[in-house]
């Protein structure tokens, strides 16, 4: 019993009931992985802290899933598990499968609300393809506001493996961007200028609405208050058809010096659309707005060319002769380029291509190394580039080889930072403006990004802003697709307006360590005999060495016993001769 209650044993215990009251006190983890997967950021942590009442999380992807869409499922349960240790309140987790014929209703409900389903095609031993149908979606409810977090990345020309990677990579983005909006009590204000013939409020209807979970939207003139952008987190100029005045252009610029942030989306060539329409021959010259001067100063020049891409979408064409049935043939639509994001900035990274409209290219000017150039999106390796004024036939013939689309990887879009040197200085301000302020000659660290196609932000719409007359931002007709305009310029706005520690996130990397299936399939036998014997034969080796070594412990010491027995008999007969 000493033994047992010895100084070394009391101190032992005392340490590991200590560490478990702590453990209960302060919550810590340790991460061993390299690419620190299952560690959550310290801002999410700090938003977690925020929280102060429960949580609700309804997962809808589970049921019969394969191994990849088991492993998203997995990894989203253990992030809400992850979250649960650093929220003060409990977080309730239920896994409900839509596709149940119980579910009905439900299932219903998720269609009605825009939450489609992905359909997942697999091929089985025997060759045959089956079909499931999975909602990779988690709903999340607090005081009692319910926002839906979409799961699954799906980008064109990834590989299953690659997308799934990506969703898993994005997860903490895309849900703690849902925690965010319910738990935000405070919205900025952003605005859309008008004025010049820019894209109307139905033709911004769908990145407005998705703006409008982080900002409160304002559309509208700028004249005749110099102050009139104060208080806003950001402008957009959506597509400007008309020149700016220099009293617009004095306003916008001094809102820029004091930190003001815009997104420009504007076109370098003017096109007639009456004579693309009616006859598919069309002038294009230099189009300009009256801000190549101020752009000049910002370290931007929108080139006047016209950009022709291999990557396109495909348009139906008549190829039937006249007066016979209509027969259509889709052929690649070359001035519908699909942009290439860049995937090493947090704006663009892991976003399906970007649909584009007749775009022109950005080039850099100037020589201010007090900004920061960082292109977003890209042609592809395959383009060719129409300089003006020209008159473009979209008829003619186009032979897709290298000697027409020699061109490659050219910028359309950039983002700028920095401190940005005004147009006005040493220029008096315009006299017909009221509330002027003396004028900043440099501004102080702010962002702007510049955007040389303005149909990229341009939602398909029948002239009347609403959910069921507006086609989503991005979304072809034809191929019935969605590009990723719309997460692109959600992006674009949020990291200008301070909300890049958010999206870095987006840029969080987990390598991709998959099987080879061939070998695996080549040498399966082999495998399964290292998997199945393996382990018992290791087991059984720790068993005969446990058994080993107790035998051996034990008969040294029924050695020593028996020493000792027979020394102290030998001296009980000697006292007793004694």
């Amino acid at each position: 019993m000493s033994r047992i209650f010895n100084f070394q044993n009391i101190s032992f215990a005392g340490i590991i009931i200590m560490a478990a009251v702590l453990s209960f006190v302060f919550c810590f983890r340790i991460d061993l992985t390299s690419d620190k997967r299952f560690s959550i950021a310290q801002q999410t942590k700090n938003l977690l802290h925020q929280i102060d009442e429960p949580i609700d999380v309804n997962i809808y992807l589970t049921g019969n899933l394969n191994a990849s869409f088991f492993r998203l499922q997995q990894a989203t349960g253990d992030l809400f598990a992850e979250f649960a240790a650093y929220c003060p309140q409990k977080i309730k987790i239920q896994y409900i499968d839509p596709t149940n014929n119980k579910n009905i209703d439900l299932f219903n409900h998720l269609i009605d609300k825009g939450l489609d389903p992905t359909n997942i095609y697999e091929r089985t031993n025997d060759g045959r393809t089956s079909k499931k149908m999975i909602f990779p979606f988690a709903a999340i409810t607090y005081k009692n506001h319910t926002l839906s977090a979409r799961l699954l990345k799906n980008i064109a020309g990834n590989t299953g493996e690659e997308n799934i990677n990506i969703s898993v990579e994005n997860l903490e983005f895309e849900i703690t961007d849902i925690l965010r909006q319910l738990t935000n009590n405070t919205q900025r204000r952003i605005v859309f200028i008008e004025g010049h013939n820019e894209l109307s409020e139905a033709e911004t209807y769908d990145i407005s609405k998705a703006l409008s979970t982080y900002f409160f939207i304002d559309r509208g003139k700028m004249l005749p208050d110099a102050s009139i952008l104060d208080g806003y987190s950001a402008v957009i100029v959506a597509g400007a058809q008309k020149p700016f005045s220099e009293s617009e252009k004095f306003i916008i610029d001094q809102y820029i010096m004091h930190g003001g942030c815009v997104v420009w989306l504007l076109d370098g060539v003017e096109l007639q659309e009456n004579d693309l329409t009616k006859s598919g021959i069309f002038t294009a010259k230099a189009f300009d707005v009256n801000l190549g001067d101020m752009f000049f100063h910002y370290g931007i020049r929108i080139e006047p060319i016209l950009v022709q891409d291999m990557q396109c979408v495909n348009v139906p064409v008549n190829i039937a002769p006249q007066g016979q049935t209509p027969q259509f043939e889709q052929i690649p639509f070359f001035f519908t380029p699909l942009l290439i994001p860049n995937p090493e900035n947090v704006i663009s990274k892991n976003l399906n291509e970007i649909r584009a409209q007749f775009p022109s290219t950005i080039s850099l000017v100037g020589d201010n190394n007090n900004l920061k150039f960082t292109p977003l999106l890209f042609t592809s390796d395959n383009t060719h580039i129409i300089p003006t004024p020209t008159i473009v036939n979209l008829g003619e013939a186009i032979n897709p080889d290298k000697s027409y689309f020699n061109t490659q990887y050219l910028p359309v879009a950039f983002l700028v930072e920095g401190t940005f040197n005004s147009d006005f200085t040493n220029r008096m301000p315009p006299q017909d403006l009221a509330n002027v302020k003396p004028i900043e000659n440099q501004s102080v660290p702010t962002k702007q990004i510049f955007i040389a196609a303005r149909n990229i932000i341009r939602n398909e719409t029948n002239g009347i802003p609403s959910d069921s007359t507006t086609s989503p931002l991005g979304y072809d007709r034809f191929s019935e697709q969605i590009f990723g305009n719309k997460d692109f310029l959600q992006n674009a706005v949020l990291y200008i307006t301070g909300n890049e520690q958010w999206l870095q996130l987006r840029s969080r990397t987990f390598k991709l360590r998959l099987l080879n299936k061939n070998i695996v399939a080549n040498n399966a036998t082999f495998w399964e005999i290292v998997n199945i014997a393996v382990p018992i034969a290791l087991l059984g080796l720790y068993g005969t060495m446990f058994l080993l070594s107790r035998k051996r412990k034990y008969v040294k010491k029924n050695k020593k016993c028996s020493v000792k027995h027979t020394f102290y008999s030998k001296m009980l007969i000697l006292n007793s001769i004694i």
